[in-house]
């Protein structure tokens, strides 16, 4: 019997975790390493001769002809989440907020969409996790209650958009896209296929009728958005909230914008009524900070264009194994080993036998090489037993022969510094050109780390 002009179904087997794609079952993926991530999915293929279906025609038009008057943002009241927006939502946007569960996503967009239902701009709110009594109670806990704010349990598309044309909402909010679901795909939910299927729909439909899309999305333990990083392309903002469970900070970091500045940061204290931005984390941050005891230093860092005073403390320890232990905790371990690399070999100081613990305070992780020199001069002070000067900021890159480099922002850390007090400024020698001193300052700058110790220690 003649097959012709009948749709063909074809079984493939992707990876969930990185969204490869294989001919046949296998334990472990080749692309990203991880085992039993391989999952069965069935596609239709169309039949060979069948006309491609045609969509409706459009027009290219001149790029100078456009206006630049673009619609004014809609501001949620959060000053923390509409400034890492760029102002605000942007009318047809989408955006896609990942974090591990618990960390606090659901809880800030429920937030965000009272404040904008209190100001006239209506939203809906739809869960494939948990009830409308749950979402309601949420709500109670944390002052959310609004009757423009409308909820609902829903995962499969045809009720999504039934609801989103029945209510008309200005805002659409999804939660989470690992349950959403479509009954033509025989995948199951939380798949590559239904993920990236049902995302893109949703997104095209609130794109075209002019509606703001907010996606909530878990990530996985290696800190990628399940399903996995397929969305980020789809969506024109991607934040990551971040935050250990045990510490009252969370921070929310820009990934994509296409509406603003990328890579800048948010810090969000979490309190009984929800989570409140902090004005002014650096503040937070140093709120236990002891100038007398060694091992404990301040640092500057930048994150996007928000400079930050933090506090990094070190130990030394003589170690009772064989072999010395190096722990980081908010720093790169790796990077913990090349600086303790450069002191033993350009300072001769022996960490053979020294076990070596590093803790950036607060519960922030961070990647800006500007903390070598800080850590260093933390590291040094628990070595010599001797506290840093009080009202002493470090700041500098650390190169392998023990140089000290040039950092960016300089004018803006040095500002933040003192903001805050620290008048005591040690800076890469470099940095020194062309930098206007505000009056009472102390600005030493260094060209090797050999002149650290003398420098900043008591």
């Amino acid at each position: 019997m003649s097959t012709r002009g009948k749709s063909k179904e074809k079984t493939i087997y992707v990876c969930s975790s990185c969204g490869r794609s294989y001919a046949h079952w296998m334990g472990k993926c080749a692309e990203c390493e991880e085992w039993n991530t391989i999952t069965e999915e069935k596609i239709v293929t169309r039949p060979a001769g069948e006309k491609r279906r045609t969509t409706e025609s459009t027009e290219a038009v001149s790029l100078a002809s456009q206006s630049f008057d673009s619609e004014e943002s809609i501001v949620t009241g959060l000053k923390e989440f509409d400034e890492l927006l760029g102002g605000g939502l942007v009318t047809d946007s989408s955006i896609l907020i990942g974090g591990e569960p618990g960390v606090g996503k659901s809880t800030l967009i429920l937030q965000a969409c009272g404040l904008l239902c209190d100001r006239g701009v209506a939203s809906l709110y739809l869960s494939g996790e948990e009830s409308v009594q749950q979402i309601a109670l949420r709500g109670r806990r944390i002052g959310v209650g609004s009757e423009a704010l409308k909820v609902a349990a829903a995962r499969e598309l045809p009720q999504i958009y039934s609801l989103i044309n029945n209510n008309n909402p200005a805002v659409v909010v999804i939660d989470s896209v690992q349950t959403l679901y479509d009954p033509d795909l025989e995948s199951a939910p939380g798949t590559v296929s239904q993920i990236r299927s049902c995302c893109s729909e949703i997104a095209d439909f609130c794109k075209r009728s002019g509606k703001i899309l907010i996606l909530i999305g878990h990530i996985t333990k290696e800190g990628a958005i399940a399903g996995p990083k397929i969305l980020e392309h789809l969506v024109d903002v991607v934040l990551y909230f971040e935050g250990e469970n045990q510490n009252l900070f969370r921070v929310l970091r820009v990934r994509k914008n296409r509406f603003g500045p990328a890579s800048e940061i948010g810090i969000f204290e979490i309190k009984q009524d929800g989570l409140k931005g902090v004005a002014n984390p650096s503040e937070h941050f140093l709120d236990e900070h002891t100038d007398s005891v060694p091992g404990r230093a301040i640092v500057t860092v930048v994150e996007g264009q928000r400079p930050l005073l933090l506090e990094i403390q070190a130990l030394a320890a003589q170690t009772n194994f064989g072999f010395p232990q190096r722990v980081a905790s908010g720093y790169d371990s790796r990077r913990l080993a090349l600086m303790l690399a450069i002191l033993e070999k350009r300072e001769k100081i022996p960490f053979g036998q020294r076990d070596v613990f590093v803790n950036l305070a607060g519960g922030l992780r961070v990647d800006d090489p500007s903390l070598d020199l800080g850590l260093i001069a933390a590291i040094i002070s628990s070595v010599e037993d001797a506290p840093i000067k009080s009202g002493t900021a470090i700041m500098g890159e650390v190169g392998l022969s023990g140089e000290v480099r040039a950092i960016s922002y300089i004018e803006r850390r040095i500002n933040e510094c003192l903001k805050l007090g620290f008048t005591h400024l040690v800076v890469p020698k470099r940095n020194l050109r062309g930098v206007k001193l505000p009056e009472g300052v102390n600005l030493i700058g260094i060209k090797r780390i050999s002149e650290l110790a003398d420098t900043v220690l008591a």
